[in-house]
């Protein structure tokens, strides 16, 4: 086995190496000067089970075709099977035609990654859990929630109620409320444009409780604190918010500084910079992705790895 990293996030993948306990593969990746990019593996492939650690962060155009050099090198290579890592999986909101004459992204970015090499997928919290279905290549679907339970046990909120900020993702806050043993409710939201959300209603009591709001992803933090906001209206005392992918831009780093929320918690799946007057904790998910490469190489099972008190964790 032999695990590989483009320079999506290069941090991560060492990590996953420390857990396994190998080292990290060599090879090159670098720019032309018109911007193209050049890799060469470093060392013998040959016959070998390759993982490739490559999230789709910004700049995600560059890093999917990163991926997409990577996977084809190996390939040519002669490496018997090749798995795409990809802890963050982008262009998975555009998983619909909802609208006349738009694409359906993430199956064309499905079609890519098989296209270019890979015989395996191993993804963390999908923003859609139907695009499992758009590969025809085994998926192996890891959720965030275990490394996140583990914390906000630890922190003991009591009175807590477990908020969706969205239709959405109903069933994920639900699996939290299970497991963390609170209540639920959810947030009746309109989005005004990629950017704005205007938070309507909140269906559930939320007053003189502690509230974790729960997201898969956050960008600009806009349905975040508009939701929290809301929350604060209706009299919630303390607010943490739990996002799997904080991608973060400068508009969401502003908005989250402004906002009520007392504590974001995410993952390591993007690389991301440090950012001043934000309460972030980062957990890593390099256990779980380590272990569950592990398990792939091994041909036994990864259910568990999503299994909690005996049911999906999503």
């Amino acid at each position: 086995m032999k695990v590989f990293s483009g320079t999506a996030n290069l941090p991560l993948a060492n990590a996953i190496c420390d857990y396994i306990g190998i080292k990290l593969g060599k090879c090159s990746i670098r720019p032309f000067p018109d911007g193209e990019t050049f890799v060469k593996i470093e060392e013998n492939v040959r016959g070998e089970d390759v993982f490739i650690v490559q999230p789709t962060s910004p700049p995600t155009n560059h890093h999917l075709m990163e991926l997409f050099i990577m996977m084809d090198a190996l390939r040519r290579s002669s490496a018997a099977r090749i798995t795409a890592v990809m802890p963050f999986y982008g262009y998975a909101r555009q998983d619909r035609k909802d609208q006349p004459r738009v694409p359906i992204t993430a199956k064309l970015v499905a079609n890519l990654i098989v296209a270019a090499g890979a015989n395996r997928l191993l993804t963390m919290d999908l923003h859609a859990q139907q695009i499992q279905g758009f590969f025809d290549i085994p998926v192996d679907h890891l959720y965030a929630a275990p490394v996140m339970y583990d914390y906000l046990q630890k922190k003991k909120l009591t009175d807590l109620v477990v908020v969706s900020p969205d239709v959405g993702g109903l069933k994920m806050a639900y699996a939290y409320s299970q497991t963390l043993e609170g209540g639920l409710a959810i947030i009746a939201k309109r989005r005004k444009s990629a950017s704005e959300v205007e938070s309507m209603a909140i269906i559930g009591e939320v007053r003189g409780k502690n509230v974790l709001l729960v997201d898969d992803l956050t960008e600009t933090a806009g349905t975040l604190t508009k939701g929290a906001e809301l929350l604060k209206k209706k009299g919630a005392k303390r607010i943490v918010a739990c996002v799997s992918h904080a991608i973060l831009n400068d508009t969401g780093i502003e908005r989250l500084r402004k906002s009520v929320i007392d504590e974001l918690i995410t993952t390591d799946t993007v690389l991301r910079p440090a950012i001043r007057g934000v309460k972030i904790t980062t957990l890593s998910g390099a256990g779980l992705l380590g272990e569950a490469i592990k398990r792939i190489h091994n041909n036994s099972s990864v259910t568990s790895l999503f299994e909690s008190k005996g049911g999906r964790t999503s």
